[in-house]
């Protein structure tokens, strides 16, 4: 379910690239540091996007320093790294780990099961860090799955819940912006997954699985119609955005809201283009 909020780089300056890179950098070594080399395996463009958008907005003090790691042996890279960074890292274990528990439920995927078991030492620290939050969106992967399991025909409903799990995450301070705040990341995890059922659609249909879009009408007007959707989605999600006070890295967080989020999209519709094309051969 994720991976679908980043950056479209060749929109980017390379200097803003670069910063963008450095957040990730921050992000990633912030979670081999606190959870060891499994919990560095569960980093993900999305919660980079988390931390530059706290960032943005209270903009707290921040470390500036080049780290070497695996990939950066010798000269390093750059990373940055301020207290949503350890927030982040927090919420992507969290994150990671009720997803995989749900898998494992759904669909009985040893591997995420296995994964669980060892970021779990992690998470129950998280977990007692916040209660209340781990609380609530622990009941909402139930809710999730729930609606699943019934077979939900909703696309509303059931996105709903992942969105709420969003605004629960970026809701950082409940302070006076957390309404524009809860309901920009509301309709971003809305987007987040409808974009992956939609991507799923074929594969869910051939196991079985459940996937929202299987009762969207498929007729002519299909396409069209997910594409509504999920731009309707991004519209009130931007809506938000703009209403909030955020100068810095306003562009590069503009360029993932307002074209980054596409790429994937902009794929899929390649790769269902050429499958096309192969299957009329």
């Amino acid at each position: 379910m994720f991976g679908y909020v980043t950056v479209n780089q060749k929109e980017l300056k390379y200097k803003e690239f670069d910063l963008y890179h450095a957040y990730y950098c921050g992000l990633c070594r912030t979670l081999r540091e606190k959870f060891g080399v499994t919990g560095q395996f569960s980093l993900t463009y999305d919660c980079t996007f988390l931390v530059m958008f706290l960032t943005g907005l209270y903009e707290p003090e921040e470390e500036h320093k080049k780290q070497k790691c695996i990939l950066h042996p010798t000269k390093g890279a750059a990373c940055v790294k301020n207290v949503f960074t350890e927030y982040a890292a927090d919420m992507t274990i969290l994150l990671s780990y009720y997803k995989c528990m749900d898998d494992w439920k759904d669909e009985h995927k040893a591997d995420r099961y296995a994964y669980a078991k060892l970021i779990e030492k992690g998470f129950l620290r998280v977990k007692e860090q916040y209660p209340e939050k781990s609380e609530k969106i622990a009941d909402l992967f139930e809710k999730i799955a729930a609606c699943e399991k019934a077979g939900e025909e909703s696309i509303d409903k059931v996105s709903g819940l992942f969105g709420e799990i969003l605004a629960e995450i970026f809701d950082y301070r409940q302070d006076e912006w957390q309404t524009s705040i809860r309901r920009m990341a509301f309709f971003l995890g809305k987007f987040v997954y409808l974009i992956d059922a939609y991507e799923d659609l074929e594969k869910d249909k051939k196991s079985d699985n459940y996937n929202p879009f299987r009762y969207v009408k498929q007729d002519d007007a299909y396409e069209e119609n997910c594409r509504k959707i999920l731009a309707m989605m991004m519209a009130e999600c931007c809506k938000q955005f703009e209403k909030l006070p955020i100068i810095t890295n306003v562009e590069i967080l503009r360029n993932v809201l307002y074209s980054g989020v596409w790429c994937r999209y902009e794929q899929i519709q390649i790769k269902r283009k050429d499958k096309r094309e192969v299957d009329h051969e």
